[in-house]
């Protein structure tokens, strides 16, 4: 039974204190009726014996509540789900943004999803596609991994998240895929640049876009997320879909929940974030991941940027611990003109193994990675050393590192963000830039695959 309360004795910021409730629960969604008729949303944060904290979604001005009424509706918020979706646009709260229809649903969905037993996980071992060398050859990204990228402010980091958005693929696979793109506390033009980007390319089709702005209620940021991922869910577990779920920037995401902290006069924890932090991001990275029995799956790229381009800030460093290895872009690769500029030896998949080889990729690949790997980290060492020594203390082999360093950051790395990469031809550059050395140096390749790329020009 729905009850309706008169009894709204302050509002504080977003935060409205009700009195004399009962049988109020968690994250009830709240309605808040004013005499004009008007309707805002918000839902409850706290219950202490009969008095409720209401977060409000909207802000609070002009809200008076003298003759406002506040009705509690029972039930968690939810997103109306339909295959529908796909190609459209969206705001944080699941409201069309694109001028378009109301969905109609085939059912609603609490956001906050429902938990995956763990032992029906599937292990995550297929190769996804994503056009970008430097992700495909030598941090590959797998079908239900939690893979973040961690940038720095001002660095091309929307443009990355477009063309991976734009590009993903399950190879060898006639199975559906999807797109659901989460944007959080994103300006009009970053939302705007991604909308006319999905169109100009065709790729709005097979995506879902969630974007909330930079001047929405930060309330509704923390929903952002979990509404793209609820999307996500039903596309994968019901539709059978293949999702790929993109997040950015989780930074605002985490803003808004110390905003939201500091409003209920919580004790911080590290660097003024609420202690809750950890647990509140794992409630959205481990919806991801692949169910027995079920064909479709969750695979997640949240972005974030680290405040001061510090890697040991809270939020990048609680995102690596739950997740399954991290993307780093490179100020310095930046700098260089290098587009996308991932630093490729701080960047780790943790699943790669199980995504890469024969019947997957192709039967050199974990050979030809960990090759590149160890010649880019030479090349680099070489080049800090002529750095300081000068040319002459490097040793003839040394030179022909150094210059693979810079051949692989030109040609491997940098591909810019409209070039689709095959795996095939990622995997040739990478044979192409190894005959730059010498064939005794090549010491991480089995002989046979010397023999059949390194030895005959691959065609």
């Amino acid at each position: 039974m729905i009850k309706e309360y008169k009894t709204i004795k302050e509002v504080v910021g977003p935060l409205m204190l009700v009195e004399g409730v009962e049988g109020v629960k968690y994250n009830e969604l709240v309605e808040i009726a004013q005499a004009n008729g008007e309707i805002r949303y918000g839902k409850v944060l706290e219950v202490n014996n009969d008095k409720a904290l209401v977060q409000l979604f909207e802000s609070s001005q002009g809200l008076k509540i003298s003759t406002s009424k506040a009705r509690f509706l029972g039930r968690g918020l939810e997103l109306a789900v339909s295959e529908d979706m796909l190609g459209r646009v969206f705001d944080g709260m699941g409201r069309p943004r694109d001028g378009g229809t109301p969905i109609i649903p085939k059912k609603s969905l609490d956001i906050n999803g429902e938990p995956i037993n763990p032992a029906a996980r599937d292990y995550p071992n297929q190769f996804i596609q994503t056009g970008v060398s430097a992700i495909d050859g030598l941090n590959t990204l797998v079908r239900g991994q939690k893979l973040p990228v961690f940038s720095m402010s001002g660095l091309p980091h929307a443009e990355l998240a477009a063309q991976i958005a734009r590009q993903a693929k399950v190879l060898g696979s006639d199975e559906k895929f999807a797109v659901v793109f989460g944007a959080i506390g994103i300006t009009f033009e970053e939302a705007e640049y991604f909308i006319s980007d999905f169109r100009r390319t065709g790729a709005i089709e097979r995506t879902v876009l969630f974007t909330n702005l930079a001047n929405d209620p930060a309330i509704e940021r923390i929903a952002t997320p979990r509404m793209a991922l609820t999307c996500a869910e039903y596309l994968a577990f019901e539709c059978d879909m293949h999702v790929l779920v993109i997040l950015t920037d989780i930074t605002n995401y985490a803003e808004a929940l110390r905003e939201v902290s500091a409003a209920r006069k919580e004790i911080p924890g590290r660097r003024g974030y609420p202690g809750y932090l950890y647990t509140d991001l794992a409630t959205m990275y481990e919806r991801a991941g692949r169910i027995r029995g079920k064909k479709g799956s969750i695979t997640q790229i949240p972005i974030l940027t680290m405040p001061e381009d510090d890697k040991t800030h809270p939020i990048p460093d609680l995102t690596g611990y739950i997740t399954e290895g991290q993307i780093i872009l490179s100020r310095e690769l930046y700098k260089k003109g290098v587009n996308p500029p991932i630093d490729v030896l701080p960047s780790l998949s943790r699943l790669k193994d199980k995504g890469i080889g024969k019947n997957k990729t192709r039967e050199d690949h974990a050979d030809t990675m960990n090759q590149l790997f160890a010649a880019y980290a030479r090349g680099k060492e070489a080049k800090e050393l002529a750095a300081i020594l000068g040319d002459a203390a490097l040793s003839h082999v040394d030179k022909i590192f150094a210059k693979f360093a810079a051949e692989f950051e030109r040609r491997y790395i940098s591909q810019g963000f409209e070039t689709n990469r095959t795996i095939e031809e990622t995997l040739n550059i990478g044979w192409e830039l190894l005959r730059m050395l010498p064939r005794a140096e090549l010491k991480r390749i089995k002989e046979t695959y010397l023999q059949q790329y390194y030895d005959t020009k691959s065609e």
